[in-house]
């Protein structure tokens, strides 16, 4: 049984005596140091003491309702997932940048939504016919999003008025870009995932197009798009097969005409339910936490350590933000990262990124993003709301020293680094004012800082600890979103899963099935 630390110890002092037992932070080139024992070390009682203390044994799905992916209204959702039917121009799936073997987002810094050269490829090689990408900001994962409580997308434009726990949303309405922030959108849906799942169908660059309903309402446009699924009103005779009343009959249990059934509202709530039952969080940690000791490495859990210790104690102070089942404060955080892309700023500003400003209007808020969730987050590379960051060791040394590595991303060109960018043409000068964009978040960043109202530790990790974290971090993944045949269940089959001849069968750029 783990050895339980006296509440009089400190955790300083349970970092000092773990260090000097484990060799933490000096180089060590005997294996027999990561190798995962069957009996409680010293690194795990002082790891189970910040486990106790910080209740981090809770489970991320109790007292939730999760669906299942064989249930009926998941299989209409995976469906609806990966048909093109709901692109504009039926070059376009959620799928395109959601996809379960890319980590359930696309492997890009930024997506490529429509337009593509070729619409079948998915993940690196994927490309807009405008030679760049333009959608502003990374594709977050639709992985665990059942679990959030308070808001989706980067600037939480979707977002739960009264954010209650365990409830995705559900309980006291939601406002949405249609209502306005902080305004509940009557129309928004029964929790997060549906409110959120009625946003990229209306955007030109993800999957609308430009000349789709130029101009047209948010309300116009899922109209037309549900009308081209029940073959009726300006959508009738889209599609040159169309067996979807016949599904959406079988999912709501319903002999329904089609206007009545085949709406948008009955639309997301199937797309709904099929994302929220991909909830993957039976990683290494999580088994750890459940009381198998041996399955981390004694590397991995002075990674742990270091995680959840704050740094006035010895530690990075990750679960600042970091924190809860999700590993996901929930909240918005500056953190300075550069800032690529097409932007969405304002004015002189348009290729920065305004962050939860753009939602607010509050200025205060600028260059503040949504916390991002660390499960699986191995996966889920590249990282930040434009991807500037293709590792996680990356990610550790900005959070060392954000105004080296912004002045360094910059003399650098990085984003030529990203495997996105290495074959773009005159790359270096695709983004000419990340150094400028990236001063303005780090001013605002010391502004909050010098305030006491910045949640990103002052740290100075070390190249161990910065192993140590990546270690832990990799330990975050459930085995099943890295392998084909486990997530088969949510990825569509080109028969069984093709009402209308427009399901979106993924390749990689060699043409290979994902």
């Amino acid at each position: 049984m783990v050895l339980k630390i006296k509440q009089s110890l400190t955790l300083t002092a349970m970092l000092i005596l773990t260090y000097s037992l484990s060799g933490c932070g000096s180089s060590n080139d005997d294996d027999s140091v990561n190798a995962p024992s069957s009996e409680p070390t010293e690194l795990d009682d002082s790891l189970q003491a910040l486990i106790d203390q910080k209740n981090l044994d809770r489970s991320a799905t109790a007292n939730r309702n999760i669906p299942s992916i064989d249930s009926p209204l998941a299989v209409l959702g995976k469906k609806l997932f990966f048909s093109q039917s709901l692109g504009g121009n039926f070059d376009s799936a959620c799928a395109s940048c959601h996809h379960p073997t890319l980590g359930g987002a696309d492997e890009l810094s930024l997506p490529v939504g429509v337009e593509a050269i070729n619409a079948q490829v998915l993940g690196l090689g994927r490309e807009h016919n405008a030679g760049i990408p333009l959608v502003p900001r990374n594709s977050p994962t639709v992985f665990n999003i059942a679990l959030w409580d308070s808001s989706l997308f980067w600037d939480s434009r979707v977002e739960s008025i009264g954010k209650e726990i365990n409830q995705n949303g559900a309980v006291s309405g939601i406002s949405t870009p249609d209502s306005g922030f902080g305004v509940v959108d009557n129309n928004a849906g029964s929790n997060l995932v549906v409110a959120q799942a009625r946003f990229p169908v209306t955007s030109d660059d993800e999957m609308k197009t430009v000349d789709f309903e130029n101009d047209s309402s948010n309300d116009i446009i899922r109209h037309h798009l549900a009308a081209r699924l029940g073959d009726y009103d300006e959508g009738a005779g889209e599609l040159s097969r169309n067996q979807w009343l016949s599904e959406f009959q079988t999912a709501f249990n319903s002999n329904a005409d089609t206007e009545t059934l085949v709406t948008f509202e009955n639309t997301v709530e199937a797309i709904s339910e099929y994302e929220r039952s991909m909830v993957f969080i039976n990683s290494p940690w999580r088994n750890y936490l459940d009381g198998n000791i041996t399955v981390l490495t004694e590397q991995q859990k002075q990674g742990a350590l270091l995680f959840f210790t704050a740094p006035q104690d010895g530690g990075a102070g990750c679960s600042s933000c970091h924190s809860g089942p999700l590993l996901s404060d929930e909240r918005h955080n500056i953190t300075a990262f550069p800032q690529i892309g097409v932007g969405k700023g304002d004015g002189s500003h348009g290729d920065d990124d305004f962050g939860r400003e753009r939602v607010t209007g509050d200025t205060q808020h600028r260059y503040n993003f949504r916390t991002p969730s660390l499960l699986n987050i191995a996966v889920t590379a590249p990282y930040g709301h434009t991807g500037a960051f293709d590792s996680l060791e990356r990610i550790l040394r900005h959070y060392n020293n954000p105004n080296r590595s912004i002045s360094d991303y910059a003399a650098d060109s990085e984003w030529c680094q990203l495997a996105q960018f290495e074959n773009t043409s005159n790359c270096t000068s695709l983004y000419p004012n990340v150094r400028a964009n990236g001063q303005l978040a780090l001013d605002k960043l010391d502004e909050e800082r010098r305030a006491g109202t910045s949640r990103l530790p002052n740290v100075n990790l070390n190249n161990d600890e910065i192993d140590q974290l990546v270690a832990f971090l990799n330990s975050l993944t459930d085995p099943c979103v890295e392998d084909r045949d486990c997530l088969a269940p949510w990825i569509a089959n080109e028969t069984t899963d093709n009402p209308d001849d427009q399901v979106l069968m993924g390749t990689d750029i060699n043409g290979n099935a994902l």
